[in-house]
């Protein structure tokens, strides 16, 4: 019984030992999963043929199949499935305490009508949004998620009718987070619904997020017969959206929020359960031997 005891107590010294190596060693784990990554650049065809990715300059593309894998298991969002890739900046890595990228989806909600544009009061509509959000967050916490809150508009929505595009960023806060969480949404309309460029950050990248709006919405074009022009009111599907619906749409997308503030506690935990496999196996070897000698049998992980 006593031989037990000691075992179990060493076992949690050598786990808490191997805890703060995995902390310290995080950095190193997160370039190694980096490297994993295999990033394309130049002229990519999405996925379903709905049109071309010219990648932006200073940006590389990562395709549908690794970004479902960033999202879900290093970003630990729910789901990740769904999206067309992610286009992130060269110079910052995706595990990075500034990172930030643009999530790529397609919405087939059908032509999106945009009579409405000039006729939305936006401080109005954040207004009520506010409202809903506090209805959602009693749910919320029901579920065991964190309340949010919706501070504002980060950038007021503003709706480029020549280029069939609509873009507005809302300021959120979940919990007591000491940092806000910024939202960018991109939607670029066309005849059978909405290509969603989707950029989530925390609110320092504001400036750097909004830099690069341009070049980055550039750097998509529908294919033949997706554009917005080539809507056939005869046989095409009207959306139940409009502009003001699709800004008043539920602040957590499919590939949202919950990723990038857990990204960074979740590579930690990861790299600990790496180190905590060798620490199993090792204890049920030692466990199996007569007597626990000394702390220095433990191998090196």
């Amino acid at each position: 019984m006593r031989k037990n005891i000691f075992a179990a107590a060493l076992m949690l010294l050598v786990q808490l030992s191997y805890a703060q190596d995995a902390a310290d060693s995080a950095p190193l784990f997160i370039d190694s999963l980096e490297a994993s990554l295999h990033y394309q650049e130049g002229e990519i065809k999405l996925d379903n043929n709905i049109g071309t990715l010219q990648t932006p300059a200073g940006f590389r593309y990562l395709d549908a199949k690794q970004t479902t894998y960033v999202l879900q298991d290093l970003w630990g969002n729910p789901d990740g499935s769904g999206t067309l890739g992610m286009i992130v900046p060269k110079n910052t890595g995706l595990l990075a305490d500034n990172s930030w990228a643009f999530i790529i989806t397609y919405d087939e909600m059908g032509y999106v009508k945009d009579d409405d544009a000039d006729e939305i009061d936006y401080d109005e509509l954040m207004g009520e949004m506010q409202g809903d959000t506090k209805q959602e967050n009693e749910e919320r916490t029901k579920g065991g998620f964190e309340p949010i809150e919706l501070v504002g508009w980060a950038s007021k929505p503003f709706y480029d009718k020549d280029k069939k595009v609509l873009h507005w960023a809302k300021e959120i806060k979940f919990g007591e987070s000491d940092f806000n969480t910024l939202n960018y949404n991109v939607r670029i309309l066309g005849r059978k619904g909405v290509v969603v460029f989707n950029a989530v950050s925390s609110m320092n990248e504001l400036p750097e997020v909004q830099k690069n709006i341009t070049p980055v919405l550039s750097s998509f074009s529908y294919a033949d017969g997706y554009r917005y022009s080539d809507f056939n009111p005869e046989i095409d599907e009207v959306a139940a959206w409009t502009i003001g619906g699709l800004v008043a749409g539920k602040i957590l997308a499919k590939a949202g929020l919950f990723a990038f503030l857990l990204k960074y506690i979740k590579i930690i935990g990861m790299a600990i359960a790496a180190l905590g496999g060798a620490i199993w196996r090792w204890y049920k070897r030692k466990t199996a031997l007569p007597t626990v000698r000394n702390i220095s049998d433990a191998p090196n992980a």
